[in-house]
């Protein structure tokens, strides 16, 4: 019952296409996500692919162990489905590997929504100062696994997005490089602030009262309700051609299994709907379904 009052006191997330975004994930119970070089390469890998998918930037991230910090540009697709489908295929790449299996991130992901013209600059330093703040090291240019080496040139990265905020330095390439290595310098000594992890605004955005009027506005006028495991149900077996009658026998051959299975997999990727829903509906086992949208 807890958790099902704590689920009900979510409070829907701030859609704003265009919208820029600190996004903050955490290992559960604090401990490591990262175990290898191979593990974060493979992060960064799902990262890519997810921008081919959902038409998102990427403008700053930093992968420190047990969490991360991105600066990301939506589109058209929420936050939202973009960071459940990053989160679920790193947590079944790390469960796979290392034999374990559960969640491997504590809940659902922070962020917040930010002001570009007053904060995209100085956000982008806090992210790529963090292994710094962390005593990790001396200076952002001596941690390997944040985007600081895409913006000096000395990692090229194809895949982040760096023009927007050289540009902020100079039209000239090299200048702006080298004006952007003086600011982050700059912020060397800076501590942790608390505004780039709760907001000014109902905890989700971080801006002037007008900015946050627009994308409250923005976001409520594209909310809908959310969709039930039956309406789900019902549009995947239009695709596949088959009557809904069907999915309630007891029949496990295909496309029964693959459907119930996409099915699983698109109510674990929405909020508002839970997969006992689902389980219900058809009087199928939960793991059972569980497994078939891992498939």
């Amino acid at each position: 019952k807890a958790a099902h009052d704590l689920s009900m006191a979510r409070k829907p997330r701030i859609h704003l296409p265009g919208g820029y975004y600190h996004v903050m994930m955490r290992g559960n119970g604090g401990n490591n996500i990262f175990f290898s070089s191979g593990d974060r390469n493979r992060f960064l890998l799902f990262m890519q692919e997810g921008i081919e998918r959902y038409d998102h930037r990427v403008h700053a991230f930093c992968l420190m162990d047990n969490h991360v910090h991105l600066l990301i540009q939506v589109g058209a697709t929420p936050l939202s489905n973009v960071m459940q489908n990053l989160g679920f295929r790193y947590t079944r790449y790390i469960n796979k590997k290392r034999k374990t299996v559960g969640h491997l991130f504590q809940g659902r992901f922070k962020s917040i929504l930010i002001e570009a013209d007053n904060y995209l600059l100085t956000l982008m330093r806090y992210i790529h100062l963090n292994p710094v703040r962390a005593g990790m090291c001396e200076s952002a240019g001596e941690y390997e696994w944040s985007s600081h080496g895409g913006y000096l040139g000395s990692t090229p990265i194809a895949w982040l997005h760096t023009q927007e905020v050289l540009a902020r330095f100079s039209s000239d390439e090299q200048q702006a490089r080298t004006r952007y290595a003086e600011f982050i310098e700059k912020g060397n000594g800076e501590k942790w602030r608390k505004e780039f992890h709760h907001g000014s605004h109902l905890g989700q955005i971080l801006g002037t009262d007008h900015f946050a009027d627009i994308a409250i506005k923005t976001s409520d006028q594209g909310i809908t309700k959310p969709r039930t495991a039956i309406e789900i149900l019902t549009t995947v077996c239009k695709v596949y051609g088959i009557e809904l009658d069907r999915m309630y026998k007891s029949g496990n051959g295909r496309p029964y299994s693959e459907i119930r299975g996409i099915v699983a997999m698109l109510i674990q990727e929405s909020e508002g709907i839970k997969l006992t829903s689902l389980a219900k509906e058809l009087g199928r086992d939960l793991s059972a379904l569980s497994k078939a949208a891992e498939r």
